[in-house]
């Protein structure tokens, strides 16, 4: 009985630091944002309740549904093109070839994702400068104008979609590759046999086996796009205009640089409400369009 008991205190003692990190870093600053978000207050002066207020301000506010309108099409595109693209290269490295480069290939797509976003930000700003960035260099070699990737509306999202999708990939990369490995072999000699091969093959065979693999993936990739930050700010800052400032670029200046601490804990919580209707509309989704084996 008492083995049993001191099991238990040790068990709960291993688990305390992390529940604790957990509950002071995670649960408390949730509990408080949502509370926040009913209240005025920039930190010099004692909050105030305003109760729907700050939600009645963000119904109206343009650069709140700009943001919103931007981050939707950021996710949309990005989202798309990191699946894609991960996906492809997953399969070309499942493919035949030697195990070694097999591993080289793992190791190579998925180290941008250890690199810091905003050093990769700050690099890719001089890459794609207009000025003297080396992009526009290579295009003058085929004699293409300089193009203004940063400072132009129509370019700058597609900079930051492009710079977000190469840091990004990877993790979906691993995924993929996790999935494929899983498929027995069985089924693509069997789905040779019925003339499976080509696109047929992945269509019919792959697709449809890696498909609960394809569900985290999205999953995972959409909630990390909805909160996108780092590219956006670091290679535009919101520009030109607003044509890249992001839901958490206005959640970041509503509170750092206008220390209306309310509004940002009020978009907060949509932002949050609209990633668990998200999560949740895909899951929805995945029952008709998941198989498992």
């Amino acid at each position: 009985m008492n083995k049993d008991r001191s099991s238990v205190v040790l068990r709960w003692l291993f688990l305390a630091p992390t529940m604790l990190g957990i509950g002071l870093f995670v649960v408390v600053p949730i509990l408080g944002s949502l509370v926040l978000a009913f209240f005025r207050w920039d930190i010099i002066t004692s909050p105030q309740f305003v109760g729907l207020q700050n939600f009645a301000e963000i119904a109206t506010d343009s650069t709140v549904a700009v943001s919103f309108a931007n981050t939707a099409v950021f996710v949309v595109v990005a989202v798309i093109a990191q699946l894609c693209v991960a996906m492809l290269l997953a399969v070309l490295v499942q493919s035949s070839m030697p195990g070694w480069l097999r591993v080289f290939f793992r190791s190579t797509f998925f180290f941008p994702l250890v690199l810091s976003a905003a050093s990769v930000s700050i690099l890719m700003k001089y890459l794609f400068n207009e000025s003297y960035g080396v992009v526009n260099w290579a295009l003058s070699l085929v004699n293409i104008p300089a193009v203004p990737w940063l400072t132009s509306p129509q370019w700058a999202m597609v900079v930051v979609i492009c710079v977000y999708v190469w840091q990004n990939f990877g993790f979906s990369f691993l995924l993929f590759i996790g999935g494929l490995g899983a498929i027995p072999t069985e089924v693509y000699e069997a789905g040779d046999l019925d003339g499976a091969t080509g696109p047929r093959r992945f269509f019919h065979l792959t697709l449809p086996l890696v498909s609960p693999t394809l569900l985290v993936a999205s999953v995972m990739a959409i909630i990390s796009a909805l909160q996108v930050f780092d590219q956006p700010y670091v290679l535009t800052r919101g520009g030109p205009g607003d044509s890249t400032r992001t839901v958490v670029m206005v959640i970041y200046e509503s509170a750092f640089r206008q220390l209306e601490f309310g509004r940002a804990s009020a978009i907060g919580l949509i932002l949050m409400v609209l990633i668990m209707l998200v999560t949740a509309a895909q899951f929805r989704l995945a029952r008709r369009f998941v198989f498992y084996q």
